[in-house]
């Protein structure tokens, strides 16, 4: 009897060890964003969450107050590699300044997802993004149209060194450039995707160019910033923005906005943690997953197509 109580208390205490040690295995893929100010990275830390609940993982989720702290962002790169997970996201505020770290993580094996943002470098094993490159050109196409392909624009832009406002400035740079010579793009100005500085940069590029028929806001808050630095100013130009959130959607719809490009961004949380699993399976991942984007304006804004893909 003794023997029997020994013997069930073994393979009980067997058990429990057995229990811990499945739970410490448990897959864990951490995400570093870029910031947490706009509703943008909400919807993509939700499609996150969603993957790791279709397949079976463990993530978290985080990123600096503003799109400014690149410091802040590498201090949380290296703490997420610091608990050796098994691979890790990563949107990049400076597509540079990440390098030495992400070595790191291929020296130890974990592989690199990087999303929205990419990395100059081949260590991400794919990128899950917007071809913000081909969105930037079409909002400069619906740019041109509205303004009659002639005259005055500025850009804001929300900085000079992530992949996605580099390739969005760029975007609608070129296109202007090689499609519509009469249209001159007069400046480029960065408000770090803060809608406050973007606001004030804004008032001074409406102040400098009286003529100016319109302006391109890169993300949610240089959108924002252009929108109410226009109000402050109550001048009457073409807005084009980028992403979504309510402020921006309110702006379409009572006509402030002409329209805007949305991205798929609970789609980009959703393959970015997808990603990670497959390239844990060794399975072949392209180098860029196209998550897809789409215009918007009153016309479209309602259509579930779209609906589907702006968030609040």
């Amino acid at each position: 009897m003794f023997k029997n109580k020994l013997l069930g208390a073994a393979l009980g205490l067997a058990f429990a060890v057995g229990a811990a040690g499945a739970h410490a295995q448990e897959t864990y893929i951490p995400l570093i964003s870029k910031g947490f100010q706009h509703q943008f990275w909400q919807a993509v830390k939700s499609g996150a969450e969603q993957a790791a609940k279709d397949y079976k993982v463990k993530v978290s989720f985080e990123g600096p107050e503003t799109e400014a702290m690149i410091d802040k962002q590498i201090d949380m790169l290296s703490a997420a590699l610091a608990k050796k997970p098994q691979a890790i996201g990563f949107a990049a505020l400076d597509s540079k300044a990440a390098l030495p770290l992400l070595k790191k993580a291929q020296a130890a094996k974990i592989p690199v997802i990087a999303f929205d943002s990419g990395v100059d470098s081949d260590i991400p094993v794919t990128t899950a993004t917007t071809d913000n490159k081909a969105a930037a050109a079409l909002a400069a196409d619906k740019m041109a149209e509205l303004i009659g392909k002639e005259g005055e624009v500025a850009v804001v832009a929300h900085d000079q060194t992530s992949r996605t406002a580099i390739d969005r400035r760029d975007g609608f740079l070129d296109r202007i450039k090689s499609a519509y010579p009469k249209i001159k793009v007069v400046s480029v100005q960065y408000g770090g995707g803060d809608h406050l500085k973007s606001t004030e940069v804004t008032k001074s590029i409406l102040q400098a160019y009286p003529k100016l028929k319109g302006m391109f806001g890169t993300n949610e808050g240089s959108a924002i910033g252009v929108v109410n630095g226009v109000k402050e100013m109550k001048r009457k130009i073409i807005i084009v923005g980028y992403d979504s959130g309510k402020q921006q959607k309110d702006a379409v719809r009572d006509g402030t906005m002409a329209g805007a490009i949305t991205q798929n961004p609970v789609g980009i949380g959703y393959k970015t943690v997808e990603a990670a699993v497959k390239a844990l399976k060794g399975e072949k991942l392209p180098k860029i997953i196209d998550t897809g984007f789409y215009w918007y304006d009153k016309n479209n804004i309602d259509d579930p197509k779209v609906a589907s893909q702006l968030y609040d």
